[in-house]
């Protein structure tokens, strides 16, 4: 089975052909080598290549940087996804979409289902939803996950920012009003590539929108407590830095962060059999990583 995996440079994009299973032939494209804002170099490649399934794991994710770079931020998350569902309908192949909890409000204080009302509050989120929606529009085999606080050994994220900045400061402040649920870049690969090995063997999958989260939720002061806490252990810093709890007033930033994030992960459960995972034994072995090297 052929698989088309768009974003390849990116965190889940490395994981996806890291971890590709043996049964699949995949075929990883970053931006350079194929712009998917380009509708012709889409069509083109996807006809030349003839995939039995797309991953698209592409996205303008510079949450701050899209308040100011709007029009590149829509053409990425929205208008690309309509040339990539586009072509995998003529096609009749599925495609697999990535998606965020930026898609909601942020207001809430139970998790979200799939089922509940969006409301992004900026262009990322906004950008995101739309995605979504032209996905659904034009091809009717297709796999939306939502997922919130992606880390991994590659790529930037707030594992390796805590990291680099902990080894700089004695100090660091940390929003503690903001709750989520970290997930680490190889488990969402791992979700995607059981999603496809389901498809590979039935030839059909419950399409839609899924929610897929790590567990147990916490803030982003839990989070780093957590990374210093393991990195310690690991000897991949020399001491911990002290951290304070700020609220989000306390630390602007010009595109509004959802102060509730966290999913309700359950239908991708009882559909599929694929669990939330753990992010505290997956940020283990995300620094197991780094300590290689």
């Amino acid at each position: 089975m052929r698989v088309l995996v768009t974003g390849a440079k990116g965190q889940v994009g490395h994981e996806l052909l890291r971890t590709a299973p043996h049964s699949f032939e995949v075929h990883g494209f970053d931006s350079s080598q194929l712009d998917i804002t380009d509708n012709n170099k889409v069509q083109q490649t996807i006809d030349t290549l003839e995939p039995d399934l797309i991953i698209n794991a592409a996205a303008y994710t510079a949450v701050d940087k899209a308040e100011s770079d709007s029009e590149q931020a829509w053409s990425v998350n929205r208008d690309a996804v309509g040339y990539l569902a586009s072509a995998a309908s003529r096609l009749d192949i599925p495609l697999f979409h990535i998606s965020t909890d930026y898609v909601f409000t942020g207001d809430s204080n139970t998790p979200y289902s799939e089922s509940e009302p969006t409301g992004p509050t900026g262009v990322y989120g906004a950008s995101k939803l739309a995605g979504e929606q032209t996905l659904a529009a034009n091809c009717s085999k297709h796999i939306t996950l939502r997922t919130s606080w992606v880390f991994g050994a590659h790529g930037n994220n707030f594992v390796k920012t805590m990291l680099r900045l902990g080894s700089e400061r004695a100090s660091l402040s940390i929003v503690a009003d903001q709750r989520g649920g970290p997930t680490s870049a190889a488990s969402i690969a791992a979700a995607l590539w059981r999603l496809a090995e389901k498809y590979q063997t039935n030839g059909h999958l419950d399409w839609g929108v899924y929610h897929y989260s790590g567990l147990p939720d916490c803030t982003w002061f839990d989070f780093a407590n957590e990374i210093f806490a393991q990195a310690s252990d690991k000897n991949l810093i020399s001491q911990k830095p002290t951290l304070s709890p700020i609220s989000t007033a306390d630390y602007p930033t010009p595109a509004r962060r959802p102060a509730w994030s966290v999913m309700d992960c359950s239908k991708l459960q009882s559909t599929f059999g694929i669990s939330a995972p753990d992010w505290r034994r997956d940020l283990q072995t995300t620094l197991l990583e780094l300590a290689k090297g």
